[in-house]
């Protein structure tokens, strides 16, 4: 413990020694669960905040005050997906007059998947100053956790409409799409996406639910097996998710290809030589390709005992 606390004060200090600009919009990530996940830059842009914005005041209070951090009634403003182009200009007119704001979304990084994009785009357009807070994001949180390599990148799609031709296109959409995606799906609505996503077999998917809490799970299974296993235990059908659909798998190489491929190069080149060009050429697996080379030089060499 003395080592944490030691490291926790070095923190503390850096954030001292960090100044906190007034006329800006401070964006901060707050913990998706575990509020041992908040940021010690954090706690200090909102300890040193005039005012805050949020998602949904009740839960930000509470929130803070987990941390005893109290704000009178008049540094509360409700900023969410419903106002936040009107309340936008309540935040700016707070920040013309010198004030420093900071936004929280309910859990995690603003402006992802929750509100924040449009006050920091009309915060801007003001000419005011936005200064990220960067934390937790349930995205980034299962991504680690996942192991899909991804390096023609990924996808976030986020929550899919909920129903009729819009969700029917969405869906069309995820099966299309080659890369990785990230979707959001509540409780209520887990099983029919997991119904909807068991179609796309061979793929398979990352399932983050309840991430950093108490009852977190992470998994990954072939996606036919989603749905049982929401079903193997009743209190996987509760909690938040996030899930990962893993890239489209790549289609095998042409076995016949690869072969005739490989029987042309021979009659001109070392079996070595044309097995790497033939692999390369068609995809086919070059050790395969040499196996089966020297399986035709054998056979070759028996006819012509024969």
């Amino acid at each position: 413990m003395s080592e944490l606390s030691s490291a926790l004060s070095q923190a503390v200090q850096a954030c001292l020694s960090q100044h906190l600009p007034s006329h800006c919009l401070y964006m901060v990530a707050s913990p998706i669960g575990n509020v041992a996940d908040v940021s010690v830059r954090a706690l200090h842009a909102l300890i040193g905040a005039d005012a805050i914005a949020c998602e949904d005041t009740r839960h930000s209070q509470t929130w803070l005050k987990a941390y005893g951090i109290t704000k009178p009634s008049s540094a509360w403003l409700a900023v969410h997906e419903h106002n936040e182009q009107a309340a936008a200009q309540a935040v700016i007119v707070r920040l013309q007059a010198g004030q420093r704001v900071a936004y929280l979304c309910d859990a995690g990084t603003p402006g992802i998947s929750d509100p924040g994009a449009r006050l920091v785009a009309a915060v801007r357009a003001s000419g005011g100053q936005v200064m990220p807070i960067p934390g937790a994001s349930s995205v980034t949180t299962l991504l680690s956790a996942a192991g899909e390599l991804a390096p023609e990148g990924w996808l976030f799609r986020g929550f899919l409409p909920h129903k009729g031709q819009a969700r029917t296109q969405a869906l069309s959409d995820c099966a299309a799409e080659a890369r990785p995606q990230v979707l959001l799906e509540s409780p209520h609505r887990i099983e029919a996406l997991a119904s909807a996503l068991a179609a796309l077999n061979p793929r398979w998917v990352s399932v983050g639910r309840e991430l950093t809490k108490q009852f977190e799970e992470v998994d990954t299974v072939p996606c036919a097996d989603l749905p049982s296993w929401l079903r193997a235990h009743p209190h996987r059908t509760k909690g938040e998710f996030v899930l990962l659909l893993h890239a489209l798998p790549e289609a095998p190489a042409d076995a016949g290809l690869g072969l005739s491929t490989l029987k042309v190069l021979m009659s001109e080149l070392p079996l070595s030589q044309a097995a790497r060009l033939a692999a390369q050429l068609t995809g086919e697996s070059r050790k395969r390709l040499y196996d089966a080379g020297l399986a035709m030089a054998g056979d070759e060499a028996q006819a012509q005992q024969d």
